[in-house]
């Protein structure tokens, strides 16, 4: 058990991340080790993030570029890997395509209409909120960052839940897809929310409820696209899960900024 965790672990940091972690075992229980450490990634993302914004901040360079360090940080920590599923799986679903082939379109390098107005406004969105953030002080903007993070990785513990199907016999979609149990991800959920709005308690109980909705928001919004995606495609892929991951960090900044 104590291996299957380190290699659950080196999973999720080796797919998730672009930090020097050797991936040194490649099956689908490792795989559901690591997607229920998913979250744990996201954190070390977020506080990554979250440190470069703040000192942006700090340094005088005002709100805005901090906001811009801190959504700029987690796109280089993945390569674009997630921004690069959201385009694709946009192309995707704005094609209007029959499921095979919109597969083929996602699979293709170049990024289409549909890709590009989704990446600008998602990232206008992050970049915005952000703004918010930081400009009430660099703690809003660096407590709101690390649970962003987190939340869109817990939301990728979700989507590979068990009795979700993979479009796609090949890729980390059908690596991971249906590998963690239901109980298992709902735990880690759970978990996940109560410290999220245990962070949030620290600006007052108002602060706790803020948080922990946002997660909520997060998961809300995660899975609305991953139904989508499944009755459009006929399961997930990686793509996919790179648009519900980004839908979750944009959906959970959104809900932040609400009442405060």
């Amino acid at each position: 058990m104590t291996s299957l965790n380190s290699h659950g672990i080196r999973f999720a940091f080796g797919t998730l991340t672009v930090l020097p972690v050797r991936v040194t075992r490649w099956d689908r229980a490792t795989a559901r080790s690591g997607m229920l450490r998913a979250p744990l990634a996201g954190l070390v993302v977020g506080v990554l993030a979250a440190a470069f914004g703040s000192l942006a901040l700090l340094a005088g360079s005002g709100p805005l570029l901090a906001a811009v360090a801190s959504v700029a940080v987690p796109a280089a920590l993945t390569r674009g890997l997630h921004l690069d599923g959201l385009a694709d799986t946009a192309d995707g679903l704005g094609s209007g395509k029959p499921a095979e082939d919109a597969l083929r379109i996602m699979k293709q390098s170049d990024i289409g209409p549909f890709g590009v107005i989704t990446l600008l406004l998602v990232l206008l969105a992050q970049v915005a909120v952000l703004f918010e953030l930081y400009g009430r002080g660099w703690a809003h903007g660096a407590l709101g960052t690390v649970v962003a993070a987190v939340a869109a990785r817990l939301a990728l513990t979700l989507a590979s839940r068990q009795g979700v199907p993979a479009a796609r016999p090949e890729g980390l979609g059908a690596t991971v897809a249906g590998t963690v149990p239901v109980g298992r991800a709902l735990l880690a959920a759970v978990v996940t929310v109560a410290l999220c709005a245990a962070a949030g308690a620290a600006s007052g109980p108002y602060g706790a409820l803020r948080h922990g909705l946002a997660v909520l928001g997060a998961l809300a919004a995660a899975e609305l696209l991953l139904r989508h995606c499944v009755r459009r495609f006929g399961g997930v892929t990686g793509d996919v899960f790179g648009g519900v991951e980004e839908a979750a960090a944009t959906a959970a900044l959104v809900v932040l900024t609400f009442g405060a």
